[in-house]
Order: C-alpha cells, then sequence, then structure tokens
C-alpha cells in the first residue's frame, strides 16, 4: 500500500450511503416486526418525496457500484495482481 491513497471519493461515498442503506432496511425490518415504521430515510426526508426517492436511487446505484467496485486509477493502484501475474 505504499501510504498511497488507496480508496477515490466516489468509493468512499458509495460505501456510506451502502452502509446508510443496510441499517435503513434493518430498521424497517424490526420496525415490522415491532408494528412500527422505522424507515429512516422516510421520517428525515418524508415532506420531500422526491429527495427521498433519490437517495433511494443513490443507494441503489452504490450498491451496484459495491458488487462491480471502482476501477479508477485510485482504487485499482493499491490492488494486489491477479492471480497469474508476475511476482515482484
Amino acid at each position: 500500500m505504499d501510504g498511497k491513497k488507496c480508496v477515490c471519493t466516489p468509493a468512499m461515498i458509495g460505501k456510506v450511503l451502502v452502509i446508510i442503506g443496510a441499517v435503513n432496511w434493518g430498521l424497517v425490518g424490526l420496525g415490522g416486526l415491532f408494528s412500527g415504521d422505522w424507515n429512516v430515510v422516510k421520517m428525515i426526508l418524508g415532506g420531500w418525496p422526491v429527495v427521498e426517492n433519490i437517495v433511494y436511487l443513490l443507494v441503489g446505484i452504490a450498491g451496484v457500484m459495491m458488487i462491480f467496485g471502482c476501477r479508477c486509477k485510485a482504487c485499482t493502484s493499491c490492488q494486489p495482481p491477479a492471480a497469474g501475474g508476475q511476482a515482484m
């Protein structure tokens, strides 16, 4: 790693959005078990349904980004070479 920055800003934002989405869905599930509505995104942005839907869309895009990974120079420069690559 040699002290290089190994994660770009979009990848970091994506990780934060995925965590927010996971916690929100966990709370929605708990709320369903205990007969409550614990959707934090809806609680915070309930007055702005368009903004609420944009947040859900961004969380979904971040999830897809986490599946495929970021391929920018900052993120790929710190990854070890693929199997079968040349040894140093």
